[in-house]
């Protein structure tokens, strides 16, 4: 079992409980989200943690499949899912790389709070690109570390060697745009939200 998979077991019960952190901007996250799927759309959420953005955004969609590596995390948001009664969403633990293996290409692939949480973000992203349809969308919304105070930086460090922290890259947004567009998307939005000068929401398009 990877330590990434360890750590984010260990919390996932916390994690099921803990409050959003800026609740505007994860309302206006959620309402831009929604605004560009359609209700024919096959859509694929990945990193979805215990499935709340998944359940909410499940309503605009023709289907949901939403994936998280951490199987205790997605076994609390498949309870949410039960009761709920959302069926048109599915929920799976797997890593980036190994969703959408012979299936056709998702019409939009969502990643959210993920991207800032990933060693190999150009190989997330060239696996991302291959799951989206030509044409279809690539949206996240990432948190940008290079943007906030330095003097985190080492508390994050410190908290990663008792094993309070997961791994987290240091970026900047232009960086993050500069990696997406890299992987062959087409950037069409970039924007920050209320109260989130550190988060960057991008939505890209793959060239159809």
């Amino acid at each position: 079992m990877s330590p990434s998979v360890v750590f984010w077991d260990g919390i996932a019960a916390k994690y099921a409980k803990r409050p959003v952190r800026n609740p505007t901007a994860y309302s206006e996250t959620l309402a831009a989200t929604a605004a560009l799927l359609t209700p024919s759309d096959r859509v694929l959420e990945l990193g979805c943690g215990t499935g709340t953005t998944a359940l909410k955004l499940a309503p605009h969609v023709q289907t949901l499949t939403a994936t998280d590596l951490s199987p205790e995390m997605i076994a609390i948001a498949e309870e949410k899912r039960r009761a709920a009664g959302a069926a048109n969403l599915r929920f799976a633990s797997a890593g980036i790389a190994e969703v959408g293996e012979g299936e056709e290409p998702y019409d939009a692939v969502l990643a959210f709070n993920l991207l800032h949480l990933i060693e190999d973000l150009d190989g997330a992203l060239a696996a991302i690109y291959r799951q989206v349809k030509p044409g279809g969308l690539f949206i996240s919304k990432s948190g940008c570390l290079g943007q906030m105070n330095p003097l985190l930086r080492p508390l994050i460090r410190v908290m990663q060697l008792f094993g309070k922290a997961p791994y987290v890259r240091v970026f900047k947004g232009p960086e993050l745009e500069a990696a997406i567009t890299r992987a062959g998307f087409v950037l069409e939005q970039s924007c920050t939200f209320t109260g989130a000068r550190e988060s960057l929401f991008v939505v890209a398009r793959r060239p159809g």
